[in-house]
């Protein structure tokens, strides 16, 4: 998993509303959250809270992602369903959670297999990793977030 220090890999991915690049974003905080799959609970909880506090994190200069496997439709069903503002990432044709290091083996009910392992990113303006979250509790954790933010 890429750790606090480093410049984060040069990235554009679709979305469902067209694509996001990293290379637009200089200058710009951007918040990367990665989340095993759209419209699962977990999940929900999770980007339900970021486009919450999206106004907040708009106003302390920072652009939020959520970037999953699935398709560019999928994550537009997810968004529309559950009123999602924060932008959906669809990673089902690049390796984009690979060059993060969240694609990774995890187990369930004695069963192994490849799966997103939930973590976030804050990246400064100049493309530097200043905090990383790895294995996400969702509870409170978009809250913990934007009060870093708030800390550049």
């Amino acid at each position: 998993m890429l750790e606090t220090g480093i410049k984060v890999p040069s990235f554009t991915i679709s979305t469902d509303t067209g694509s996001f690049s990293m290379t637009d974003k200089a200058g710009r905080n951007v918040v990367v959250f990665f989340f095993p799959r759209a419209d699962t609970s977990g999940c929900t909880k999770e980007a339900v809270a970021f486009s919450g506090l999206m106004a907040d994190f708009t106003a302390a200069g920072c652009e939020v992602i959520g970037i999953s496997k699935d398709t560019a439709a999928k994550q537009g069903k997810f968004r529309a369903k559950h009123g999602l503002t924060c932008e959906l990432g669809a990673d089902d044709a690049t390796d984009i959670c690979e060059q993060f290091g969240v694609w990774v083996e995890k187990s369930m009910y004695g069963r192994t297999y490849m799966g997103i392992q939930r973590a976030s990113f804050l990246i400064d303006g100049s493309g530097t990793i200043v905090e990383v979250w790895p294995k996400v509790k969702v509870a409170g954790h978009a809250e913990e977030v934007l009060t870093r933010v708030r800390t550049l």
